[in-house]
């Protein structure tokens, strides 16, 4: 089958994207993710970082990846229930490794979670407005689920929102310096918070997001079956009716200070909210202009960047868990500061694909992933035959 060249470079872009929001989480303690005002107060140039990435790319290149990796879904339905399975498990099983072993911010284990379940959802829906509604009324839940937290939660900050001096100094040691079983320890609380915010709150958002991707995927917008004319003005609405419900949130958590129960939770729904439109949006004119985008030998760049997304992900954790933590440059920058270290990384991703695309077909995770899937399915069957 041919390679869709546009998907491939929307995925490449969503890849790329995340390392805005990840490069702090890198390079500051995890409350500085969250939280603007992590250690009590903020300079204008952290509040104005915040805010510009805030608008533009917290949360919304997450949500773009996960639109696709639920279009991903629906093209691998011919394949059948093993071979799903199988891949997704095995993603588990990577998710799991990396978020114990490597970082504590992997993302991998919740898709393939959420996936195991989102698939048969895509699968067994009869329509593609069923599927699309569906995926809209468990988005919404999750941002409900949210709101009911902050409802019932305390007005004084936890730590892993405003984190004390000897917290901090804990956190920094561990990751520079403590050993392995210290840094294990940490990265398994870590990794069982999150699989409980997964199975409380996230996980509703990220399955609906998933559900939405497969009925774009299946409807054919992703394949860019559309218009030129339908692209643009999609985008452009999209995209200006995100920001707009985006921006009065921000504007009212640097008002109030960044107040741990109103910026934790109740405006984050906005963000939130605003997330899928701007995703969407996002790709919508990748599509709208990809005449012009695609005759760019960037374009092809980063759609080989997409084309090893799972590659490139990863590689991104070992170039900045080595630069962070082994050469000690954690809690040495700002937000703005962070943000230099992100086209050297970029770099190194458009490198790392075109070189290794030039001679093989698949990037080498997505490769071993194929690999192990084809062997896991086959037993599987093997099994079930005998």
């Amino acid at each position: 089958m041919e390679r869709n060249v546009t998907l491939d470079f929307v995925r490449g872009i969503a890849i790329l994207g995340i390392l805005l929001l990840n490069i702090t989480a890198f390079g500051l303690p995890k409350a500085a993710y969250t939280n603007p005002a992590w250690y009590g107060e903020i300079t204008q140039r952290d509040a104005w970082t915040w805010a510009f990435l805030d608008l533009f790319a917290q949360v919304k290149f997450l949500s773009l990846f996960a639109l696709l990796f639920g279009a991903g879904l629906q093209m691998l339905l011919p394949r059948g229930k093993r071979w799903i399975q199988s891949r997704l498990t095995l993603l588990v099983l990577l998710g799991f490794i990396h978020g114990l072993f490597f970082w504590d911010g992997d993302i991998l284990l919740a898709y393939g979670l959420v996936g195991l379940i989102a698939w048969r959802m895509v699968r067994d829906a009869q329509s593609v407005k069923t599927m699309f509604n569906t995926g809209v009324v468990l988005y919404l839940m999750g941002i409900v689920v949210l709101l009911l937290l902050g409802g019932i939660s305390g007005s004084q900050p936890n730590r892993s929102w405003l984190p004390d001096a000897a917290n901090l100094q804990y956190e920094a040691w561990w990751k520079t310096s403590g050993s392995m079983i210290e840094a294990i320890s940490n990265r398994a609380d870590m990794l069982s918070n999150a699989l409980l915010a997964l199975g409380a709150q996230y996980g509703w958002q990220l399955a609906g997001l998933m559900l939405l991707g497969a009925a774009l995927m299946r409807s054919g917008w992703l394949k860019g079956q559309f218009s030129l004319r339908h692209y643009r003005r999609v985008g452009a609405l999209l995209i200006t009716l995100g920001m707009l419900i985006n921006l009065p949130a921000i504007v009212a958590q640097w008002q109030l200070g960044w107040s741990y129960r109103w910026c934790a939770f109740f405006l984050q729904a906005p963000r939130e909210l605003s997330a899928p439109f701007q995703a969407i949006g996002y790709a919508a004119l990748a599509y709208g202009f990809w005449p012009q985008i695609g005759a760019s030998k960037w374009a092809n760049a980063i759609a080989c960047v997409g084309r090893m997304a799972l590659s490139n992900y990863l590689l991104q954790t070992l170039i900045c868990i080595t630069l962070f933590n082994h050469f000690g440059l954690f809690m040495k920058f700002d937000r703005l500061q962070l943000l230099a270290f992100v086209p050297p990384v970029w770099a190194a991703n458009i490198l790392f694909s075109l070189l290794w695309l030039k001679r093989f077909r698949q990037g080498p995770m997505e490769w071993l992933w194929r690999q192990c899937t084809a062997r896991a399915a086959g037993t599987a069957l093997a099994r079930t035959s005998r």
